[in-house]
């Protein structure tokens, strides 16, 4: 199995899965707005719900059979919000009632089901546009690593660098999702809106660990230089070595191919150059100085991800429990030093309250934001009834697969039996007895980077304050260069 520091591995097989041909170019046309309800024939609904029927006597006519309502989709019906549509642009009034849900919410973490899917990362496109024009969000923060986040952020404040570079050399290996047409265009309209509001502008933020770029060692000994020349040589002699020369993904597979005696050592001499950086005094720029210990933060905590015995069962849990904690952080010093609201995406497992998988995945970092802000943050599940992604499979390679409608006794099978097509619900306000049937965990699909894995039992309600269903997706269209 191959270690991942990346997006999250993990994911939920299907026998029906289908495999594709793996496909990085356009040409999907997606779907046109959703609102409209589905037709339901009693025939079509007694074979999809399997409903328990009553008897109904007919004077002079043979029984029969009347499909039951079934409460738990009746309570959903009734806390049901319809989308219109995931695609950004146009009318938002459908995402008002989200609006209400969120409150005074300062960190959003919005998931996906999988981790190449073009409706989720559309939708996080058009939720993260209405929220900056209309509740005051101001960053975006994506499940990448920081010193991705520096560049990504600098184009959009300032137009340095190019977007299409910027991807292409950074999201690499288990960060290849995110080079995708859709990130592309929420990129290029946070500069055009930051181009409009200079003096209010937008952010991007990265918020994992598995890739600390040059630029960043850059920053630290450029700011020492600056501020406390004295520590020049001793900082250059701690990084020597560390600064990456290749390039992202061969760093990445690089690093975790090194024995583990040379990793520890490698995060004990990053963890000494961020101790030499705290122990100075901020002087008259103290968001400077700040900028510079999370900056070398950024790059001891990159070191101590590799810094796991990764041949040690309990060792590879106890890295992804850091990961996750690691990811928080940095995403609760962004929001208290930028005062920014933060819309926060990532997969539906990172984001969640509960673990889908607690003996490799301890515990999350929507748990962890929800230990630092209390109800500040706020967690917003996604799933799917059918539709395509893209996954690296068993083979290694790229494929978009597949899969047919949710089969019986899964979370999705109920959620698609709901009035709408797409829609979203306040996990916290459903009544009865739809609150009992989310509160137990059941089959529910979380696709990661590699397919096929899983299926994973998921109650949604500890899981997620908001859920968002969708009844179709298609698989996003990733980029070449």
């Amino acid at each position: 199995m191959r270690t991942s520091l990346g997006p999250t591995g993990a994911s939920t097989a299907s026998a029906h899965a289908t495999p594709g041909p793996a496909d990085a170019g356009p040409g999907h046309q997606h779907p046109s707005p959703r609102t409209r309800r589905r037709p339901r024939t009693p025939v079509v609904l007694t074979l999809l719900t399997g409903l328990l029927a009553a008897t109904v006597a007919v004077p002079g006519a043979a029984v029969a059979a009347v499909p039951r309502p079934d409460p738990v989709v009746a309570a959903l019906d009734r806390a049901a919000h319809p989308l219109r549509t995931v695609e950004p642009g146009g009318d938002t009034g459908d995402l008002r009632a989200l609006d209400r849900m969120l409150g005074g919410a300062r960190v959003v973490g919005l998931g996906e089901a999988t981790h190449s899917s073009h409706d989720f990362f559309a939708f996080k496109d058009r939720v993260f546009r209405h929220l900056v024009e209309e509740r005051g969000f101001r960053t975006f923060a994506l499940e990448g690593s920081w010193s991705t986040g520096r560049l990504l952020d600098a184009y959009v404040l300032r137009g340095e660098g190019d977007p299409r570079r910027i991807m292409r050399e950074e999201f690499q290996r288990d960060y290849l999702w995110w080079n995708n047409t859709d990130y592309l265009r929420l990129i290029e309209w946070m500069r055009s809106y930051n181009l409009r509001h200079p003096d209010d502008p937008v952010r991007f933020l990265g918020d994992d660990t598995a890739w600390s770029g040059p630029e960043l060692y850059d920053a630290v000994t450029d700011y020492a230089a600056r501020t406390h020349p004295e520590l020049t040589a001793r900082l250059a002699a701690l990084y020597q070595g560390l600064r990456p020369t290749v390039a992202t993904g061969r760093y990445i597979e690089e690093y975790l191919n090194k024995p583990y005696a040379d990793r520890r050592e490698m995060a004990d001499r990053t963890g000494r150059a961020l101790a030499l950086l705290r122990r100075q005094r901020p002087g008259a720029d103290r968001a400077a100085y700040d900028l510079a210990v999370q900056n070398a933060a950024a790059v001891d905590r990159t070191a101590r991800q590799y810094a796991f015995d990764f041949d040690d069962p309990a060792q590879v849990a106890a890295s992804m429990r850091y990961r996750d904690e690691t990811m928080a952080a940095n995403v609760d010093w962004w929001q208290r030093h930028t005062g920014t609201k933060v819309l926060l995406s990532a997969h539906d497992a990172h984001v969640a309250y509960e673990p889908q998988d607690s003996a490799h995945y301890p515990k999350m970092q929507g748990a962890f934001l929800r230990d630092r802000l209390g109800c500040g943050y706020l967690s917003v599940g996604l799933t799917f009834d059918h539709g395509a992604f893209n996954a690296t499979g068993p083979d290694g390679a790229l494929h978009r697969w597949t899969l047919p409608a949710a089969g019986p006794g899964t979370n999705e099978a109920t959620l698609d039996r709901v009035r709408y097509r797409d829609y979203l619900v306040d996990l916290r306000s459903v009544g009865a007895p739809a609150r009992a049937w989310l509160e137990r965990a059941r089959p529910t699909r979380s696709i990661g980077t590699d397919y096929p894995d899983g299926p994973y039992a998921i109650a949604l309600a500890p899981s997620h304050d908001i859920l968002v269903h969708l009844h179709r997706v298609t698989a996003a269209r990733l980029r070449q260069g």
